[in-house]
């Protein structure tokens, strides 16, 4: 019930990128905090924070253009937008003499921390973070995370909620929430000031704003969820107000660059510069991309990654994708399955036009939709529609390779016959590796014609009476979030446990 209230929210915000959403969020609180200035709720001037916005906006942009230049880096305006906007609502809207120097300070060590507190030319920490930490060790001024008030709260839960809907990293946000509660509690009860103090949390501090917008910052957070749980727990501990080692109290910044710092010590640090080998179509409206990479790196069968395609006159969904590998780890070259559908967007029809000169950069490999590695043994069951083919793609030829058998089922479901794509693969696998496949072709004009295809659609019916020992088996389900969470849905109905399965997801599908 509560997935059919959501899904016309979900399909409006699963239309549009992260990156664009958050850029919407953060505008939209600039926005707010004029308007309740102008109506006297704030004791900043409309002005000022509509200047500050300007200067801190345009002078990230700016240096970021700059240092992309001479580092001969690709340039991802809207990354110094959004930071731009951050550096906004924490700190003092103040445009005028020191507190204008103070803006461009944070600015220019805002965007240089990107190029040069990287290790493999990847960045260790949230740029607008660092750069108010090195701003109070400098000139001694620091951020006043204004944001964090009454009057702003509103605004920062309801679109922070829409931003952690759209990335999933709800369970992340309240383990950090959780955290800084249960340490703001403790820290409160000896001295008799519990409600006070919870109330000053939610109501007057950083807390929100920090957890929504810079805790689930991709590149300064991990990938995996129990290093998810771990990296919210210590920035959570550290923010709250009462938290204190002898009589250091760490600002909201410092948790943060706490937190970035655990998060890439045990994270991933690839990022991959990509050259395309070759492109063809394997299925209907769908191209399979072949890459050499620059460097060789290892990867689970299953996992995804971050692209960035700069491009010129970008739409509103940007230059980055999340795309799940379909290559092998066992196959020299690196593969991304890709549908494309009418009215496209800008990055994918810069990626069908995409040759050999063309920047192409991977990062932020990520994800835990991978084979069970404790127990070979365990039985599997595959569900992928359309283009959510791509992951198990990947798997089975990683089993193919290894001369690795499983009991695994694959149900595959499509609107035509068309759209099937590998099946060459999946065929070879039936006869190599014993998988049992089984297609389903939802439209009701298409024809099912082949072993084991059926038109229709993957219901209760087939879950219950064709797979008898469906509550044996650990269910992988990939494709659309609508697909992926209807029959999440109905696996619960059946009374699957949440446990026994795992989902593909990664942010934006756009």
């Amino acid at each position: 019930m509560w997935l059919r209230l959501i899904e016309p929210l979900d399909k409006i915000i699963d239309s549009i990128t992260m990156y664009r959403l958050l850029l919407y969020y953060l505008g939209g609180l600039v926005l707010a905090a004029a308007g309740l200035s102008a109506v006297g709720v704030l004791h900043f001037s409309a002005i000022s924070i509509l200047i500050s916005a300007i200067v801190l906006v345009f002078a990230c942009w700016l240096i970021n253009k700059i240092l992309a230049s001479i580092f001969n880096a690709p340039v991802n305006p809207e990354s110094s937008i959004l930071t731009g906007l951050i550096l906004v609502l924490i700190l003092p809207p103040q445009p005028t003499g020191s507190g204008l120097l103070f803006m461009l300070a944070a600015s220019g060590l805002a965007m240089a921390s990107k190029y040069l507190l990287t290790i493999k030319r990847k960045h260790i920490f949230n740029p607008a973070a660092v750069a108010v930490v090195l701003t109070a060790l400098g000139p001694r001024q620091s951020a006043s995370w204004w944001v964090g008030t009454a009057s702003m709260l509103p605004f920062v839960i309801i679109g922070g909620l829409l931003l952690v809907r759209k990335i999933r990293r709800g369970q992340m946000v309240s383990v950090y929430l959780l955290a800084t509660t249960i340490v703001t509690a403790v820290f409160s009860i000896s001295g008799g000031q519990l409600i006070p103090n919870i109330k000053n949390m939610i109501l007057t501090s950083s807390v929100f704003f920090l957890g929504f917008v810079m805790l689930t910052e991709p590149y300064t957070s991990p990938t995996t969820r129990t290093k998810q749980i771990w990296y919210a727990i210590i920035v959570g501990t550290l923010l709250a107000p009462q938290f204190h080692i002898g009589s250091y109290y760490p600002a909201p910044e410092m948790a943060l660059i706490f937190g970035n710092l655990f998060a890439y010590l045990t994270g991933d640090k690839t990022k991959l510069y990509l050259s395309l080998f070759r492109k063809y179509k394997i299925a209907g409206d769908t191209a399979e991309f072949s890459f050499v990479t620059n460097q060789k790196f290892d990867y689970k069968p299953g996992q995804y990654m971050e692209f960035t395609l700069p491009h010129e006159k970008p739409d509103s969904r940007g230059v980055r994708r999340y795309f799940t590998m379909s290559s092998s780890p066992t196959e020299d070259h690196l593969k991304l399955g890709v549908k494309f559908y009418e009215p496209g967007s800008s990055y994918k029809a810069a990626l069908l036009d995409i040759d050999q000169n063309s920047t192409f950069v991977g990062a932020q490999l990520a994800g835990d939709f991978v084979l069970p590695e404790s127990d070979p043994n365990q039985k599997l069951l595959f569900i992928a529609g359309g283009i959510g083919i791509t992951p198990f793609r990947s798997m089975i030829k990683y089993l193919i390779d290894k001369h690795e058998r499983r009991d695994i089922i694959l149900l595959y479901s499509v609107r035509s016959s068309d759209d099937l794509a590998y099946k060459e693969l999946l065929d070879q696998a039936v006869k190599e590796i014993g998988l049992k496949v089984a297609y389903f072709i939802t439209s009701r004009q298409a024809k099912a014609v082949g072993v084991n295809v059926f038109r229709q659609q993957i219901n209760r019916r087939v879950l219950t009476k064709q797979i008898s020992d469906l509550d044996e088996r650990l269910i992988y389900i990939s494709g659309t979030h609508p697909m992926v969470e209807s029959m999440q849905e109905l696996l619960h109905e059946i009374g699957i446990a949440h446990d026994r399965i795992k989902i593909d997801f990664f942010p934006g599908y756009a």
